[in-house]
């Protein structure tokens, strides 16, 4: 979620290190996503109630159903492990998407996300969040450029009095071949909308990584991440593996 912890900024939320494509699941389908990370390099201290992220080791499950042909529905479930804590329930999510049709030739393809979080007190100190993130892609070939002008707040918690923060990420992403394309992710944390933070307490983050085609629908996502100031996590290493799974409802092919 955008935000974790109060006076924190962190890049991208460390449970689902994840750049959004333009297209939802198709009507009819479902995918489930295992999110696996780890954090070599991170906080070090307690903010309040929050735990450092040194060390944690994060599993996230999402499971997402194509409800209409540009319509899907997600709910993720969060565990994590950290030093001195073992195993532990993070807590849930909510997120609904929205994808515009392409049969309305926009310049560029879009779709809308919004994710409720109800995170444990040990990750944030806020027991209710809000991200919005607008999807924007291009194709070029066998370039793909996406876009997540990403905007968060905490809904229920001490964080509310802060507003909005603003952390956009981007994806390049190259298809090498058929099975792997090779990708550069980028997450950013600037801080409230009007008014950043200074520079050395923003948070910059480069992935690169890739995507492998394990089968028809099974692809393995794999990247390192790389804090470019000393600012939130520094080191991460992150993995996710999605399976598109059941039937396409009759109908479901895409303008």
């Amino acid at each position: 979620m955008a935000v974790l912890g109060v006076g924190s900024v962190f890049a991208q939320d460390p449970f689902e290190i994840q750049i959004y494509e333009y297209e939802t699941v198709p009507r009819g389908m479902w995918n489930l996503e295992t999110h696996v990370n780890y954090v070599g390099r991170g906080t070090r201290e307690f903010e309040g109630p929050v735990a450092p992220t040194q060390e944690q080791f994060h599993v996230t499950f999402e499971l997402t159903h194509g409800i209409t042909n540009h319509f899907e529905m997600a709910v993720y479930q969060v565990l994590a492990h950290r030093v001195g804590g073992g195993y532990e329930y993070v807590g849930w999510r909510l997120r609904p998407r929205v994808m515009l049709p392409r049969s309305w030739r926009l310049p560029v393809d879009i779709s809308l996300s919004g994710e409720v979080g109800f995170p444990g007190q040990a990750y944030d100190e806020n027991s209710a969040t809000l991200e919005i993130r607008p999807i924007i892609e291009k194709k070029l070939g066998r370039w793909q450029l996406d876009f997540n002008p990403v905007a968060g707040r905490a809904l229920r918690g001490p964080g509310t009095r802060e507003g909005w923060d603003f952390e956009p990420g981007a994806r390049i992403g190259y298809e090498l071949n058929k099975q792997l394309d090779l990708s550069l992710e980028y997450y950013a944390g600037i801080g409230p909308f009007g008014s950043p933070l200074p520079g050395r307490e923003q948070v910059h983050q480069f992935f690169p990584g890739g995507d492998l085609k394990l089968s028809e629908n099974v692809v393995w996502n794999f990247g390192v991440g790389i804090g470019a100031t000393e600012a939130g996590n520094r080191l991460i290493y992150k993995t996710r593996i999605g399976w598109l799974f059941g039937h396409r409802s009759p109908g479901n092919d895409r303008p």
